[in-house]
């Protein structure tokens, strides 16, 4: 499939894997429509990008706002008349052991990671079910699969992520012609660590972080890019992508 004029939601577009896949995917000839709270990151974004001859969008918002995820779609639909999908990618990984009660943190992960993704939904859906088609990527986790120390809630929002995007899947693919694909990275080098604010995690993770060789936001993007360009008949479920010396 080619993406040429096809356009596209990114949420969390103002960094990592956000940011890498905007720019794949504006390469690629997709209008990017660029989300996220850090605006002045996003407008450099837009502008490198058109200065590539690609096609961007700059319109800033919180995840888990319904109204400024209408303000998005209303927007996207009236600069380019379409959309063929949304990829929800904004998250936070302030990873803590539960026994610290870092609640507000826990809060906030699920508010993002859980609702953000819930929330982008339902705003492009109507959009998607009228035309019977379009293409659904969610941004879990290889911590969706399995508990590691001080992910509890993480782990947990990603597990959701995951279900969600499985009944999504199940419910709307056979009878919208809307494909859904959950990208299950491992470690990646992002800014995502920079939101643990627990120094005992910290510590602990340490040698992790020391010894690993970690994913690219690029490698993501190109997982991102492989899942949309497949033919209409065929839907990729789950990509689920390791650092080749992670263990787990």
């Amino acid at each position: 499939m080619n993406l040429e004029g096809k356009t596209l939601i990114i949420t969390g577009a103002s960094s990592g894997i956000g940011e890498a896949t905007a720019k794949k995917l504006a390469q690629e000839g997709a209008n990017v429509v660029l989300s996220a709270r850090r605006e002045e990151r996003l407008k450099s974004l837009k502008d490198e990008i058109e200065k590539n001859g690609g096609k961007a969008l700059v319109i800033s918002g919180d995840v888990t706002s319904k109204e400024d995820f209408k303000k998005i779609v209303s927007a996207t639909l009236e600069e380019f008349g379409s959309i063929f999908g949304i990829i929800n990618n904004a998250g936070l990984m302030p990873l803590s052991y539960i026994k610290n009660l870092h609640t507000e943190e826990w809060d906030k992960m699920i508010d993002v990671n859980i609702k953000g993704v819930t929330n982008g939904v339902a705003a492009v859906l109507p959009t998607l079910m009228e035309q019977k088609s379009g293409h659904i990527i969610n941004i879990s986790s290889s911590a969706g699969r399995k508990y590691y120390p001080g992910g509890a809630v993480y782990c947990a929002t990603k597990a959701a992520v995951k279900m969600f995007t499985e009944g999504l899947r199940a419910e709307l693919a056979p009878h919208f012609g809307i494909n859904v694909t959950s990208i299950d990275p491992g470690f990646v080098s992002t800014e995502l660590t920079d939101t643990i604010t627990d120094d005992e995690i910290k510590k602990d993770m340490e040698p992790m972080f020391k010894e690993l060789t970690p994913l690219q936001a690029q490698d993501i993007a190109d997982a991102i890019y492989y899942s949309l360009t497949q033919p209409k008949r065929t839907n990729i479920n789950d990509v689920y992508i390791m650092p080749t010396d992670q263990a787990q």
